[in-house]
């Protein structure tokens, strides 16, 4: 009997994805073959997606959490024409290739997300999912919803082992995010084995605890049965749905079928044959299609296609009814509109009293929040602690999606990946929050906002020994250090509200880049020389009166005041040395080797920084004859003045080591 064009289609997603894994002789085809069925089911039946324009405001999103199965996600691309050729599959886990061996954000057309790390697209999901249901609440009408669309989200067993899941599911079912939907691929194995070594809970009962609608597809092959599960959990306008479909890794391939081996390991020649003839698939020329699939493909394509011309033609009906509501829609869209900020100067104020930076940049979010609309952000529980909260906006949640302020719960690590998603979805500037020693449960999906290029704001807190009382669990030591080391990730120290105020007008304004800004808990004054030269990462807050200094003291955040109060002291002794204050060390090597040059000359190799934090790193500017004064240990619990005196860094060790160095 023959098959019917839709078995066809998902056959020819699990060839594609065989032989591309083949070619490459390297990749996962496990996860393709088994779940071809359900994102075909989802893809062609189900989603609103437009190849001709992947960036249509109000297409469903759809993440591959899983993304170590990126044929399959590939295969769609190509199958739906959004620009992937046969060559690109041909080229897959190649250099320079656009099908790389995980999806990439900003380099493969129609991927959401860069995903790899699993869990981490679930998470990322969740965010997506709470910027519509936000956006929907500030923009939709009666008449006229021009933001209705669906988030979803396909991984596997791994995916929901991490924690990273469970933190954002229990937030995204506290919610009610009715237009998330999970898809998990559950064909109970791993790299190990059996899933029973090490994973035996009901993942249903977990969601259902969560607050999900459970829908549960025996057949992982029953394309109507998972159309209707999905048609089932789009029905539920209440509460987020995860369907369980049960598939077999492998799937179609003889030899493989249910076996750890099928994960992540070229089938090999003869079992790309056997499945091809298990299959039914004639053509034995690898990468070959028939051409009435792709007929079949284009035709899903071009419907899709004219569901945006529908959505077109009520947006503008919606711009022509609403124009209060449309000049604000772009707003929300423009991505320049925070660089007005710079000619504001009530955003460059200046208070005269000392003022912990955590208390300025709250008062900043405050400001900024009536000038740029589209601030959605909060804290891991701290928002108290690391001033936050956003003053009359409200509080998101399932009640009153209106609101702007996010309550993420104790959960770091989702709390990043959220905000990343919530900035993937577009339409916002979110920004998130924690202790700067907390930072390590963040990191892992920090870094992927740096890959993918997601200006991402993370506000974070209590930036050193001077936390005092708490100990060293609260004290951040290396983590500054380590942000630094990462590439394309901005972290600012402030020293004073001027560089806090800078600090965050780089955030709002960049691009392509996440910036961190990490602020002290104890009050610091305001720095006579501080400035917008902030914006160039360091630059000379005092400088010596003779042509050439007799030393350079380097500084950041609340150590920049002892470089002030020890060049005054050494001036008595007539040393004139400079002080350079240094908020973002990334950002400074970014500028001219002229203006480097200018700031710290070659020609002074008398340095010495200071930084209540690791030395490591501050060898780049103070050379191997420099001094650096910081931590070389963790830290201890006492007063912070007392921490900071039995640690050493202190005003008169800057100027014992500057002596030293003369």
């Amino acid at each position: 009997m023959s098959k019917s064009i839709d078995q066809r289609s998902v056959d020819a997603i699990r060839i594609l994805s065989a032989d591309a894994i083949q070619k490459a002789n390297s990749g996962h085809p496990g996860l393709p073959l088994g779940a071809a069925p359900a994102a075909y089911t989802l893809w062609a039946k189900v989603m609103n997606h437009n190849p001709k324009d992947p960036k249509w405001e109000n297409r469903d999103r759809f993440i591959l959490s899983g993304g170590h199965g990126s044929m399959l996600l590939y295969s769609l691309l190509h199958l739906f024409g959004y620009g992937l050729t046969r060559e690109d599959l041909m080229n897959f886990r190649q250099l320079g290739s656009l099908t790389p061996g995980h999806p990439e954000y900003r380099h493969t057309t129609g991927v959401e997300a860069t995903t790899g790390p699993l869990g981490a697209g679930m998470a990322m999901a969740v965010g997506m999912a709470m910027a519509e249901k936000h956006l929907a609440s500030v923009f939709n009408t009666a008449e006229h919803p021009v933001v209705d669309h669906y988030t979803y989200v396909l991984g596997g067993d791994g995916c929901m082992m991490e924690g990273i899941s469970y933190e954002a599911f229990s937030l995204a079912g506290t919610l009610g995010l009715s237009k998330l939907i999970v898809l998990y691929d559950s064909n109970d194995i791993s790299i190990e084995g059996g899933t029973n070594i090490a994973f035996r809970e009901s993942v249903q009962k977990r969601f259902e605890a969560f607050g999900f609608q459970t829908l549960r597809v025996e057949d992982g092959n029953d394309t109507a049965a998972i159309l209707a599960a999905i048609q089932e959990a789009k029905a539920d306008t209440t509460r987020p749905s995860m369907i369980e479909i049960k598939t077999k890794i492998g799937a179609g391939c003889p030899a493989k079928e249910g076996k750890a081996s099928a994960h992540g390991e070229p089938l090999g020649v003869e079992n790309v044959a056997a499945l091809r003839e298990n299959l039914g698939w004639e053509d034995s020329t690898p990468f070959m299609v028939p051409q009435d699939i792709y007929d079949h493909y284009t035709a899903v394509a071009e419907e899709n296609a004219r569901k945006e011309e529908a959505w077109n033609a009520l947006f503008a009906a919606w711009r022509s009814a609403n124009p209060d509501k449309a000049a604000l829609w772009d707003t929300y869209h423009d991505e320049d509109y925070a660089e007005k900020l710079y000619e504001d100067e009530g955003f460059w104020r200046i208070t005269e009293k000392a003022e912990a930076t955590r208390n300025v940049s709250g008062q900043l979010i405050n400001y900024m929040k009536e000038r740029i609309p589209n601030f959605f952000g909060g804290a891991a529980d701290l928002a108290p602690s690391t001033k936050t909260y956003m003053k009359d906006l409200g509080d998101f949640s399932k009640e009153t999606p209106e609101g702007s302020n996010l309550h993420f719960g104790v959960r770091e690590l989702a709390m990043a990946a959220i905000g990343n998603g919530i900035r993937l979805h577009g339409g916002l500037r979110p920004f998130v929050s924690t202790f700067f020693v907390f930072s390590d449960y963040v990191k892992p999906m920090a870094r992927l906002s740096a890959l993918m290029q997601v200006p991402l704001t993370y506000v974070l807190t209590h930036d050193s020994i001077g936390v005092g009382e708490d100990g060293p669990t609260h004290e951040p030591i290396e983590q500054l250090a380590m942000f630094r080391a990462m590439p394309n990730f901005y972290a600012f120290r402030p020293a004073d509200a001027m560089e806090t105020a800078a600090a965050w007008y780089f955030a709002t304004t960049s691009k392509t880049t996440p910036t961190a800004l990490v602020l002290s808990r104890q009050n610091l004054p305001q720095l006579e020389g501080s400035s917008k030269e902030a914006l160039k990462g360091a630059y000379i807050l005092e400088d010596s009166a003779k042509d050439t200094p007799d030393a350079i003291i380097i500084a950041t955040g609340s150590e920049v005041q002892l470089a002030v109060e020890a060049r005054k002291a050494l001036l008595t002794e007539g040393v004139d040395v400079r002080v350079v204050s240094m908020p973002c060390m990334d950002l400074f090597n970014d500028q001219p080797a002229e203006y480097r040059e200018k700031v710290l000359p070659s020609s002074v190799t008398r340095r010495v920084s200071v930084e209540a934090l690791t030395t490591f790193g501050w060898e780049r500017y103070v050379g191997l004859t420099g001094k650096s004064i910081g931590m070389t240990g963790f830290g201890a619990s006492a007063p912070g003045s007392v921490i900071f005196e039995h640690f050493g860094i202190t005003t008169d060790a800057v100027i014992a080591a500057v002596k030293e160095q003369l």
